[in-house]
């Protein structure tokens, strides 16, 4: 097999899982698309390579940043300090175990609104902070993944752009 056409078919793999890492977090997400797709083009290193992987790199950097600004913009109109944040991945951790495929999400809501609950001693400011972090991070997700699949999009149109100019 040629050396060019398996670097792009592990390549594409390894970004299939970079975007489902993007919803569920136990799985590497735009950090692994960025690095696939700089080593993509650097085992290939056409011109049109370097180009999809700049481009789509950015486009996942985008992503990433997009969704960190989102989520922490929101947290902080409602004053969510860090701890409730730790215990609500400390119940991901733990309801990844025990309900399997949404144990994640529902761990961390769960574990999120436990600490809120303490933390505000009132049951409709908590579900209030709770439900309006999870819509934040909801829509980080949301906007990383678009970025991730656009830099896969861009990742396709290189590979044929490589593979004609060949």
């Amino acid at each position: 097999m040629d050396f060019h056409l398996l670097a792009t078919v592990i390549a594409a793999i390894a970004l299939i899982v970079a975007a489902l890492g993007t919803i569920f977090p136990i799985l590497p997400g735009s950090i692994l698309s960025i690095i696939t797709l700089i080593a993509w083009a650097w085992a290939l290193g056409s011109p049109a390579a370097w180009t999809a992987g700049i481009i789509g790199s950015l486009i996942a950097l985008a992503g990433l940043s997009a969704s960190a600004v989102l989520t922490g913009r929101k947290m902080k109109r409602e004053q969510i300090p860090n701890g409730p944040i730790l215990v609500g991945v400390a119940g991901a951790v733990v309801g990844m175990f025990v309900i399997p495929v949404v144990g994640l999400f529902v761990g961390f809501a769960v574990g999120l609104l436990a600490a809120e609950i303490v933390r505000r001693k009132d049951l409709r400011a908590a579900v209030r902070s709770s439900v309006e972090a999870l819509k934040s991070m909801g829509l980080g997700i949301l906007v990383e993944f678009g970025c991730a699949c656009l830099a896969g999009s861009v990742f396709a149109i290189g590979t044929l752009a490589h593979f004609l100019n060949r």
